[in-house]
This record gives structure tokens, C-alpha cells and sequence, in this order.
């Protein structure tokens, strides 16, 4: 099923000046700098600014995803529940999931085979861009709510596997420099 039947995706707000820093302002700022490489949201130093009124739909809400467009990485972050009142800048893309679980509409755009057709469907020599209308064509496979949460737990569970592994693997590194130091002090006349 095509994405733009599962969810509404929209431009990020507009902003037709310069973004300055307004700490007394009602409205957190998401720009691309403040989702890593892991695609996770960082929003507590993001700017705020002094939003317009009447601009609610652009208001993000638990459960949204933030689409970077630009750039070598077209991931998407999850907006996760307890987020202040926040707007997406554009050229980013909000994603507002119906009909499917964000966390696996999530995980299913993250994943390695999807980030390749996103890649195909990139526009643009210097910098690769995926427009909204792009981006509504992408095919979504749409099991069973059940099999959503299976294949999300079981992302959570591999990740998580993949998180311990790798301290395994800083922890072991860390035990055979420490004997190695301790056999060359020995060793030496």
C-alpha cells in the first residue's frame, strides 16, 4: 500500500526569515541537527521561537515522524510521547501516521531495503532530495496489528543485542590491553 494511503505527510513549517533564538518563545524548533545518526529526536537544545497563531496542524504530536528529505540519511525519527509544543522547519517532512503503528511505519522506513528505494527515488546531483510527493508513493507492506508489534519488538530486541555486543566487545578489548600491559610491565628486565 502506498504511504500516502497510511498517513498524511505534509511540508515542515515554513519559516521565512532566519530562525533566531527567542528563550521566551511558545514553540520548540526541530531542525535536522537535532535527530542523530540513530534517527532518535533530540529536542532539548533545540531553539524556540514566537510562533504565529492559527498554525496548530503544524504542531507536532506523539506518534509523528520526522523525515529528513535532504541529505546523505533520509531517516525518520518517532516522536515519542511528553514532547513539549514543536514544529518541524522545513525542507523536512512530517509523516502523521493513520491506519498503521508509528513505530513500525518507523522501523519499516529505517530499515536498510527501504532507505535503497528511498535512495532510488532521490532527486537532485549535489544534494539528494526526496520530495512529498515521493515519498507518498513508497510501497508499505501492512500486516496484521499484531505482526506490527511482533516486528517492532522484535527491532527493539536485535537493536538492543546489537547495543550489548558491541559493549561485550569494548569490555573484552579493554581486558586484554589491560593484561597485555600487565604481561609487557612483567616481562621487562
Amino acid at each position: 500500500m502506498h504511504l500516502g494511503r497510511l498517513a498524511e505527510v505534509q511540508m515542515g513549517y515554513p519559516f521565512r526569515a532566519r530562525l533566531e533564538h527567542d528563550p521566551q518563545g511558545d514553540v520548540t524548533v526541530i531542525q535536522m541537527k537535532d535527530i542523530d545518526d540513530a534517527n532518535l529526536l533530540h529536542a532539548e537544545d533545540a531553539i524556540r521561537v514566537a510562533l504565529p497563531k492559527g498554525k496548530t496542524h503544524h504542531l507536532l504530536r506523539a506518534g509523528d515522524l520526522l523525515f529528513r528529505s535532504r541529505g546523505r540519511s533520509n531517516g525518520a525519527a518517532l516522536v515519542l510521547d511528553g514532547i513539549a509544543s514543536a514544529v518541524l522547519t522545513a525542507p523536512m517532512l512530517l509523516i502523521r501516521p493513520h491506519g498503521v503503528l508509528p513505530e513500525y511505519l518507523c522501523w519499516y522506513i529505517n530499515a536498510p531495503a527501504t532507505q535503497a528505494q528511498l535512495g532510488a527515488l532521490a532527486e537532485g546531483t549535489s544534494v539528494r532530495m526526496i520530495s512529498a510527493e515521493a515519498l507518498k508513493v513508497l510501497d508499505v507492506p501492512l500486516p496484521a496489528l499484531a505482526a506490527q508489534r511482533s516486528i517492532v519488538q522484535a527491532a527493539a530486541l536485535a537493536e538492543q543485542e546489537q547495543s550489548l555486543l558491541a559493549q561485550i566487545a569494548a569490555l573484552r578489548q579493554r581486558v586484554t590491553t589491560h593484561l597485555l600491559m600487565k604481561i609487557a610491565h612483567e616481562t621487562t628486565p
